[in-house]
């Protein structure tokens, strides 16, 4: 697990607050009729504006700027040029590269009007993120998240994917250590002061296994059940979590 400086938080705090500006506009933009692809040029066009890079763009051969996952898919998806509908639900999943460091967050939003247990299930997966978060403070360990995260799926009876987890972040995208959104209070690693994590469950309304397309990178349900996510970047600090993602 890398530990940050001071002078490397300052760092990505400000990859946080570019990212965090793009899910502000994101959140205007979103609306039936809209395409992924006009979100990723808009996304990738405010990055460079702010003097930034997309942390997606080419990371392990990824072609674009955002992951737009639509519907039943969980994850890693490619934007695309088919209009999104009323009803949908799109998470957008982007990153900026700034001065060396990264900043990641994942965001699923309502396009249009959306049934009542998908509201339920972005509001529910939103608190299961913000109780993940609580944990992560000095002394805590990685497990503690995941536990929180867990017990708050089941007792609502969400499907909680497992196979993507968060992760560490710093100089690279995926750095040690993973942070599974499941796991037994008091296991995994230690939390330190200056450790920074992305912290990211996925909820379903069903089956929580996933399948990945043809193409290699998409995952969807297995069941073809809609899949949310949130996610932030957080820091862990003396005076407690940093949400470095949001403005």
């Amino acid at each position: 697990m890398i530990i940050k400086s001071e002078p490397e938080l300052a760092r990505m705090r400000e990859a946080g607050r570019i990212v965090a500006e793009c899910h502000a506009f994101l959140a205007e933009k979103i609306k039936p009729g809209v395409t992924t692809l006009a979100l990723d040029r808009m996304v990738e066009q405010h990055i460079r504006k702010r003097g930034a890079l997309p942390s997606f763009k080419g990371h392990h051969g990824f072609t674009a700027s955002i992951c737009a996952a639509r519907n039943d898919v969980i994850c890693h998806g490619f934007p695309d040029n088919e209009p999104l509908l009323d009803g949908d639900v799109i998470t957008i999943d982007l990153g900026a590269h700034y001065k060396g460091y990264h900043g990641d967050s994942g965001w699923t939003y309502a396009v249009g009007q959306v049934s009542d247990p998908i509201k339920k299930l972005m509001e529910d997966c939103h608190k299961a993120l913000m109780l993940g978060i609580e944990q992560a403070v000095s002394g805590k360990r990685i497990g503690d998240i995941g536990h929180a995260i867990q017990t708050f799926a089941d007792r609502h009876n969400y499907g909680n994917v497992r196979q993507f987890t968060g992760h560490g972040i710093g100089q690279d995208l995926w750095e040690e250590p993973a942070v599974p959104h499941y796991g037994r209070q008091g296991s995994g690693p230690v939390l330190k002061n200056g450790l920074v994590l992305a912290i990211e469950p996925m909820f379903t309304l069903g089956d929580w296994n996933a399948f990945i397309d043809a193409d290699g990178w998409t995952a969807r349900t297995i069941d073809g059940s809609i899949c949310v996510q949130y996610e932030h970047t957080v820091a862990i600090t003396e005076h407690g979590p940093e949400l470095l993602t949001r403005l």
